[in-house]
């Protein structure tokens, strides 16, 4: 193909040069693409510059110019794939660190490089393929978790059907559309492995483009037709007698139905049903009030005295949108977020830089691999907890206090000129402990515009006309709650009747537990992806852990048809054990600190949200259920 040198030029200017070097590879067959004076130093936090000289940087793109435009006017075809030895060299290059041997398999099955991974069904026997078509599983929920759950199900030749409360697929990305809401983990790893999109128009997209993303791939996948909208899931009974799912639906006219399946796989999340303070008086205010999950776009803020409860990762996003066209805002804080720097938050993709990803072969596997490697194993050590730590409950280890120095220094810059914000601002409790926001200086700017104040004193009660906290009176025209959601508060949507007639959240009696996340002892059958224990706080997508998590359902059906089982339910000493060795391990983590208190946290003070390994020992877990771990049921004559 003619090359726009131009556009060429522009390209090379805003290109990850480390992963632009990896994929020169692939493209030349070249291993000096990865000289070791290249390997790029990186420092935390920052764009991901590779800590070369200026001189060195010029010469590698002008090298890189030569090269890109003589495969582009060649034929396309590549040399033969490096060997597995070279690829892992160019792990550590673009990581700009040794990768850990142990963690070579999971790197290269991320990678992806021949073009497959272990996360891609395999139901190749002909028998198997006969065992597959003959269930019916039920998935719940077309947000990102039930999208891919379909994806894979049909891929393996299972029958299925997804049921979804809303008129249109996107979950969390249909649902939340107040001002500001976009992702904060970069696009370019916040989508499907499989999925990769060339043209995110910014780093960290709003909500429409996502929304838009996830549409595409519906439709690409053709998963409409197997959708059910507008219909809840008000209850799932397992039928000791049959052994299936009696899953209760209700459409949007009220009608009732009741439908048959095999398994059950629950797609519903954690952050769906918004949580508001309890406090006095909520109900009496009488002006709008609202939840920042369920934006009111007919109350029209332009010029309104507007309050805004709670601080959070929403709070942040849409604050800065909104403070300047309120006529006065009062924010009501009760503890800061850390705000990580991350400048580029709110910038457009360079079009050169998507010319890239498009273009040059490997060059999008290996700069989400950079992401990947950077923001999340590489991560973290800063947030690991050490017993011997004597430092003061504000970190949680000499590394975390160092990430604290900076990250605090960075924060108290940006209101320097405001003595009356300078102690507010700095979370007193350690990086880590709760989740972290992406800064770009726009949340700390909005705190110091003339019609914003903000209140740190205890929120007390809420009466007719405003918010009263420390003893004041605030009186406003709308308040807007910025408070989270129920995060703990797992699969509140329906009831879940397992054997015996045992009621799943009898079970956990608001401490919910499942094994991998996804299991409970006494629910055969039944799946939830997003469950118990797989939040993510600093290391990555939970795209990541969502892929993982049906990779291991669609084995579990494998398993099924492999055994010709009708049903499997965890063992409960397996699910005891693995729940024993999850709350031990929180423990050592800044957000299991008994000095912090956050939404990752149940009633009882236990972590009930997060993974406490690395990703890749969730990696590993999920790859193939063992078959010792779980009761089998009705046997019958397994598939060969």
């Amino acid at each position: 193909m003619p090359v726009d040198v131009a556009l060429l030029d522009e390209a090379l200017a805003v290109a990850h040069l480390p992963a632009l070097c990896g994929a020169l590879v692939h493209v030349t067959g070249d291993e000096s693409w990865i000289r070791p004076e290249w390997t790029p130093v990186y420092v935390p936090l920052s764009r991901g510059e590779t800590g070369l000289p200026p001189e060195v940087e010029a010469d590698i793109r002008a090298r890189a110019k030569a090269a890109i435009t003589e495969f582009l006017a060649g034929d396309g075809k590549l040399p033969p794939a490096p060997p597995v030895a070279v690829v892992r060299r160019i792990m550590d290059f673009v990581a700009g660190a040794e990768i850990p041997e142990a963690y070579a398999d999971f790197a290269m099955d991320e990678l992806a490089i021949a073009g497959q991974s272990s996360k891609d069904p395999q139901f190749d026997q002909p028998r198997l393929q006969a065992a597959a078509r003959k269930l019916k599983v039920l998935v719940i929920g077309a947000g990102m978790s039930g999208i891919l759950a379909g994806i894979r199900l049909s891929q393996a030749g299972v029958p299925f059907e997804i049921i979804d409360k809303n008129p249109d697929v996107g979950g969390t990305w249909f649902e939340n559309t107040y001002p500001g809401c976009r992702v904060d983990n970069a696009n370019h790893m916040y989508s499907y492995s499989f999925e990769p999109n060339h043209a995110w128009p910014q780093h960290f997209s709003p909500q429409p483009e996502l929304l838009k993303y996830f549409r595409g791939v519906v439709e690409r996948h053709g998963l409409r037709r197997h959708i059910r909208f507008e219909t809840l899931v008000e209850a799932c009974a397992w039928d000791d007698a049959k052994g299936v799912w009696r899953v209760t639906l209700k459409d949007r006219d009220g009608r009732s139905e009741v439908v048959e399946a095999n398994a059950v796989i629950s797609a519903v999340g954690q952050l769906n049903r918004p949580r508001y303070p309890d406090v006095e008086g909520r109900e009496t205010f009488e002006g709008p009030s609202f939840h920042s999950a369920e934006w009111r776009h007919d109350v029209d803020l332009k010029g309104k005295r507007v309050a805004v409860i709670g601080t959070g990762a929403s709070a942040f996003q849409f604050v800065p949108e909104i403070a300047p066209e309120v006529g006065q805002m009062t924010v009501f804080m009760r503890n800061p977020p850390w705000g990580l720097p991350v400048a580029h938050y709110h910038e457009s993709v360079p079009e050169g830089f998507k010319w890239l990803l498009e273009h040059v072969p490997y060059y999008d596997k290996w700069y989400r691999f950079y992401l990947f490697w950077t923001t999340t194993e590489g991560f973290l050590p800063m947030v690991k907890s050490d017993p011997l730590w004597n430092g003061g409950p504000g970190a949680v280890s000499e590394v975390n206090a160092g990430l604290r120095e900076m990250v605090g220094q960075y924060l108290s810059a940006q209101v320097a000129d405001r003595a009356d914000l300078v102690d507010k601002v700095v979370p007193g409790y350690p990086i880590g402990g709760k989740r972290a926001v992406l800064d770009n200086g726009v949340w700390l700017g909005a705190l110091k515009r003339e019609n914003v104040r903000l209140v740190t004193d205890k929120l007390e009660k809420i009466t007719s006309k405003g918010v009263v906290a420390g003893g004041v009176e605030h009186e406003v025209d709308v308040i807007i709650y910025g408070t989270g959601f129920q995060a703990s508060n797992f699969l509140s949507f329906y009831k879940v009747t397992g054997k015996g007639g045992r009621e799943l959240h009898d079970v956990w009696a608001g401490d919910a537990r499942a094994y991998l996340g996804m299991t409970v002892p006494d629910f055969p059958n039944f799946f939830m992806i997003y469950g118990p224990n797989t939040n993510i706080v600093v290391n990555g997508s939970i795209i990541f852990f969502s892929e993982c998590a049906v990779r291991y359902i669609v084995g579990c059906l494998r398993m099924l048809g492999e055994t010709g089982a009708a049903a499997m339910e965890v063992r409960k000493d397996v699910h005891d054990a693995f729940n024993a060795k999850v709350d031990e391990a929180n423990k050592g983590w800044a957000w299991g600190s008994p000095h912090v208190t956050s939404w990752y946290k149940n009633s009882f003070g236990r972590v009930s949200q997060n993974w406490p390994f690395g990703l890749i020992d969730y990696w590993r877990a999920t790859l193939a259920p063992n078959p010792d771990d779980f009761v089998l049921e009705r046997q019958t004559e397994p598939v060969a």
